[in-house]
């Protein structure tokens, strides 16, 4: 491992985890040199290419304005996130800021998050795609977006209290107050590491909306295997939760057959048994998940009865539009009939545990996000007339 000599006293340190990004490096230590003036800022690379993007840095280093480093690790450990870590570790500053080295995440933006974190009562500074004017255009194609709003909805069905103030918990672009983390408590296996830091720590969290713009030069590092490894991630850190939910159902699909079989051994016509089964699994699967699933959610929320009604009235919806979906794979598709049934109960169970942890049990917002949104209006002054959204 080789690196630059270190400097004195800066009071943020920006960390750009890098694999083979050579072409973008003059471009954004350009951009972000003018961007921190003033600030006391330092640019330190953590670099994992097997390309010359640590030369490209030193080299542009000698006329960059901000000190500027570079960390080559000859055996990443931990991906990104781990060169995250390692970029923390070397810095004495007292706040860190974190963003891609390929310019999608725009360092004019480095001001705003610094002045936000340094605010009392913060503990990070989130660049969101996903409040006020922020945008996910840059990401290459609809299904690029579309992977990414849907995974970062089952991040946050899956951590509902400490993300339930942060919309983006996916971006790699952020401002952290260094004395918030405890860098022992990281276990970084992936490229999201905000997710890592939120979900280990009690964080208070604030919002700044950006665009997340088109990559400078180069390519996108984003595949299968990156996916696998958020995977891996997700389940790491919040296995607990899920696991409990998909162990009531398994239980309730138990349940419903015995119903089935009971009833219509005793007479009963197959459809009235299914229908029978069908609502006293949804019931019981509701009162058994508010004692062991979501039992810390319980007063977060809404009350009893409306957390029952919306249960109650999504899991008839699914079964209703489940069945249709299973016939038109085997009889449209010819999947086996087995198959079928097994990739809807998956995607099924996928939707229904989203749709209890973001809807059902959503929390509410804490009364400091609720007191940074009022003044905010405050500051903009009256609306020029209500508008409506789609979420």
């Amino acid at each position: 491992m080789t690196a630059a000599p270190e400097h004195t006293d800066p009071r943020l340190t920006v960390i750009v985890p890098t694999f083979n990004e050579a072409p973008n490096v003059a471009e954004l230590v350009r951009r972000v040199g003018v961007a921190v003036r003033g600030l006391g800022a330092e640019l330190l690379f953590v670099d994992d290419s097997t390309d010359d993007t640590a030369d490209v840095v030193r080299a542009v280093a000698r006329t960059a304005e901000l000190p500027v480093r570079v960390i080559h690790r000859d055996e990443p450990v931990g991906g990104l996130g781990g060169a995250v870590l390692e970029g923390v570790r070397a810095s004495t500053a007292p706040y860190f800021l974190v963003m891609d080295g390929d310019l999608q995440h725009p360092p004019e933006l480095i001001p705003t998050l610094v002045a936000r974190v340094q605010e009392p009562d913060v503990d990070v500074a989130v660049a969101s795609r996903y409040v006020g004017d922020g945008s996910s255009a840059g990401l290459s194609g609809v299904v690029r977006r579309a992977v990414s709003s849907t995974s970062t909805s089952v991040t946050r069905a899956m951590f509902p209290v400490r993300l339930r103030d942060c919309s983006d918990p996916m971006t790699g672009f952020f401002a952290v107050r260094r004395g918030a983390v405890d860098l022992d408590a990281l276990r970084p296996r992936g490229f999201k590491i905000l997710l890592e830091i939120l979900a280990r720590h009690p964080m208070r969290v604030v919002e700044v909306p950006f665009v997340f713009g088109a990559r400078y030069a180069g390519e996108s590092k984003a595949n299968l295997a990156q996916g696998l490894h958020f995977m891996w991630q997700l389940a790491g850190l919040r296995f607990g939760r899920m696991s409990r939910f998909a162990i009531i159902g398994g239980m309730g699909a138990v349940a419903n057959i015995a119903i089935v079989w009971l009833l219509t051994t005793l007479g009963a016509p197959w459809l009235l048994a299914a229908v029978v089964a069908a609502e006293v699994t949804i019931v019981g699967n509701f009162l058994l998940q508010e004692r062991f699933v979501f039992r810390d959610l319980r007063h977060e929320g809404k009350g009893m009865w409306a957390r029952f009604a919306q249960s109650f009235t999504f899991n008839n919806v699914e079964t209703v539009v489940r069945l249709p979906l299973v016939a038109l794979l085997v009889e449209t598709m010819h999947v086996a009939a087995v198959l079928a049934t097994a990739i809807t109960l998956v995607v099924a169970f996928v939707v229904r545990f989203t749709f209890h942890s973001r809807i059902v049990y959503r929390p509410r917002a804490s009364s400091r996000r609720a007191d940074l949104v009022e003044r905010e209006a405050e500051q903009a002054g009256p609306a020029p007339a209500p508008s409506t959204e789609a979420v």
